[in-house]
């Protein structure tokens, strides 16, 4: 999730105004207890509540290799569902024919193959839930937990057709969530302010005049994009109202001149939004206690998560995707949520959602991943505990009050003055010596992380192997860790644009993440480098065929049949040319090699004895599977202290006799590798897996 930078009271207030009277409404993107009524069953029309009894794949989450997909931007399988919105003549998006929402359930559908093709088994898509603000197509303005947005949707593709038909070619479906916030406008069935003053020429331009009965429905727009928005209006004071000063000007006024009063717009200081549900402050340090109890951003409406109400809203909404059959969860700003809330109220419901309905050991195969977006090169974030991405995969290690808002104070006081040198740390990634061993999960969270050091080291893959494994003692378990390059917040170094170190650099990140610890993960469009060196995000201030969140599906045009993961049986039109890429052609040999080699997907690992710059052993032992792998990425390597026996190189094929418990390996060249895997009793090596590549030769 993408988050702009602080500012003042006074200037938030007037610079919002300020963007929302011209149309430029900031797009962010981009991480479970009830008051008040719950959302009733929803209809057989897309809603989760309505889905019919489905399963989830199950199977270790570390065999996948994983596809990022923005929904709206991926392909477009029906025409009839896209919306411009508000922002649509203003953006730009208008004038490249490319409405905000564009792609949709059943254009992912049309290109399961496209994605089996590439190699891979699991796919992220963004947020699913019914959003509503004025550029909403990425999902993370979330308006109705319990429905599907209608602008995704289509006759024969609803969200549980999706999941099924991916299921049915042996893909996984991660959804991405958010605990954090709502929307601008609150949370139906939860929390939804009434705003509220005079509709008078200068308020006209924005809200709607009332209708009974009539409500938001975001595939009703009129000329201009506009959605109904007179259901949040209200032109006398509303019964109950809490709003501060309503109806008093604020003293600002907007661009325009427009005079601006109290109560007319979203904010966390003015009361519209109930203590009871939501925080009531604006954030301001980013490495502070506040940084869980404050709004991030103006379109955000931040939960009070220790509320029982909130925790309840949102924990039986994301049961219904358990339900549906999702494979795992992306969690959206887990580190604005306290640490102990995820460990005492999310987590365990999850859990405990999962066996209800799959059973203890299967339940355990649905893969958590939050996003704890520590934007530093250091281990720990600036030194602060609580702010840190491994910090988020440890269970509590002493009790707190039973007061969940208190417990949170508790919990950050107590480990900042822990500091990061009496952590808890792991032995769970590494081997000992040449051997695996049983991991223990015992004080794990129940949460595993985006591994955002490697993220942020990417822009060169020996700076993101040596930062990387720098912090593997302090993750529960760091082969679990999701790695990927870029994505739609940000390139490595936090850079605003997508990654463009040219394809030579991409190879060998790749090369990297297939073989080293962790889920190697991939954003839409980067197997042809897609959007290189072009801004990631700029909301609505230019149109999004400009930037790195721009629509792929013309890239996608054309059939595509694929009965293996890691090859195409038959492609035509423009897709086929994709397809014949030079990073395709790598992705596809790379993932036929790391699914035939167990070690490089559940393995721990050591670079103990071993001299080269991306060099590493990697073994996995369970049961009647032993798998032992030497890899070095790029540069030559000496292997020293390994097993004895016969070596074969899944690359080129080439056969080694180790009797002394050496292997050399020269240079194979940037982006190439060598997988040097050991024959052994039940456990042949593959040899040679699949034809050479580009790079991989």
């Amino acid at each position: 999730m993408r988050i702009p930078p602080p500012h003042g009271p006074r200037a938030r207030i007037q610079a919002l105004l300020a963007l929302i009277l011209a149309g430029l409404v900031v797009s962010l993107l981009p991480a479970t207890g009830l008051a008040g009524p719950r959302p009733a069953p929803a209809p057989a029309d897309g809603r989760a509540a309505a889905a019919a009894p489905a399963t989830m794949l199950g199977g270790d989450p570390r065999k996948d290799s994983v596809y990022f997909a923005m929904t709206a931007r991926f392909n477009d399988g029906d025409a009839s569902n896209n919306r411009g919105g508000s922002q649509h003549e203003k953006s730009g998006n208008a004038a490249h024919k490319d409405p905000m929402f564009r792609g949709d359930f059943k254009g992912l559908a049309d290109k399961l193959d496209y994605i089996k093709a590439l190699g891979f088994s699991a796919i992220w898509i963004t947020p699913v839930v019914l959003n509503r603000s004025d550029y909403d197509y990425h999902g993370y303005h979330g308006w109705d937990f319990y429905r599907i947005d209608p602008r995704l949707e289509s006759e024969g593709v609803s969200y549980q057709q999706l999941i099924d038909s991916a299921h049915a070619k042996g893909i996984k479906i991660y959804q991405d969530v958010v605990y954090n916030h709502s929307s601008r406008w609150g949370a139906k069935g939860l929390s939804t302010p009434t705003f509220f003053g005079k509709r008078d020429k200068e308020w006209s331009w924005y809200y709607d005049k009332k209708t009974e009965g009539k409500e938001y429905n975001p595939l009703e727009e009129n000329e201009k994009g506009k959605t109904y928005n007179g259901d949040l209006w209200s032109e006398e004071e509303p019964e109950g109202n809490t709003c501060k000063d309503w109806g008093k000007p604020t003293g600002e006024s907007s661009p325009e001149g427009y005079k601006l009063y109290n109560c007319q717009w979203p904010s966390p200081t003015s009361g519209l939004f109930p203590a009871s549900k939501y925080h009531q402050c604006w954030l301001g340090n980013w490495e502070g206690e506040d940084s869980r109890s404050c709004w991030l951003h103006e379109d955000l409406a931040d939960f009070d998560t220790e509320q029982k109400s909130v925790q309840k809203y949102l924990t039986d909404a994301y049961s219904k995707y358990i339900d549906m059959g999702v494979d795992g969860f992306r969690i959206d700003t887990a580190v604005h949520i306290p640490r102990t809330t995820w460990n005492r109220r999310f987590l365990p419901a999850l859990h405990d959602r999962l066996v209800e309905k799959y059973g203890k050991e299967k339940a355990q195969d649905f893969y958590v991943f939050g996003e704890v977006a520590a934007f530093v090169n250091d281990k720990w974030n600036r030194g602060s505990v609580n702010h840190s991405t491994q910090f988020f995969t440890w269970k509590e290690r002493k009790e707190y009050s039973d007061d969940d808002a208190k417990a949170s104070l508790e919990m950050y006081e107590y480990e900042q003055k822990q500091g990061p040198e009496n952590q808890p740390t792991s032995t769970n990634a590494f081997l000992d010596g040449n051997k695996y061993h049983a991991p223990d999960h015992s004080k794990f969270s129940g949460m595993n992380v985006i591994d955002m050091r490697m993220h942020m080291n990417f822009g060169d893959a020996a700076n993101a192997f040596g930062n990387g494994k720098d912090s593997d003692d302090s993750y529960n378990d760091a082969t679990y860790n999701t790695v990927y390059v870029d994505s739609h917040d940000y390139g490595p170094g936090k850079s605003s644009t997508r990654y463009d170190g040219g394809t030579d650099a991409w190879a060998e990140n790749m090369s990297l993440m297939w073989t080293f610890r962790g889920i190697p993960t991939l954003y839409y469009g980067s197997e042809i480098e897609f959007q290189a060196g072009k801004k990631i995000d700029c909301g609505p201030t230019c149109p999004l065929a400009t930037t790195g969140r721009a629509y792929f599906g013309e890239h996608l045009e054309g059939s595509v049949e694929a009965s293996e993961f890691g090859r195409a049986d038959s492609a035509t039109g423009e897709v086929a040319k994709t397809l014949d890429k030079p990073l395709v052609k790598h992705l596809q040999q790379l993932n036929r090699i790391r699914r035939a080699v167990p070690a490089l997907q559940t393995g721990q690992y050591s670079t103990s004895g071993i001299d080269g710059s991306m060099a590493y052993k990697r073994r996995y032992t369970s049961g009647d599977t032993d798998s032992f792998v030497l890899v070095t990425v790029s540069g030559a390597a000496a292997f020293n202290g390994i097993p004895d026996g016969t070596y074969k190189d899944a690359v080129t094929g080439d056969t080694r006799n180790v009797t002394d418990g050496k292997l050399s390996v020269e240079a194979p060249g940037k982006g190439n590798l060598r997988a040097y895997v050991l024959d052994l009793p039940g456990n042949p090596a593959p040899g040679k897996v699949g034809p050479s590549g580009p790079y991989l030769k």
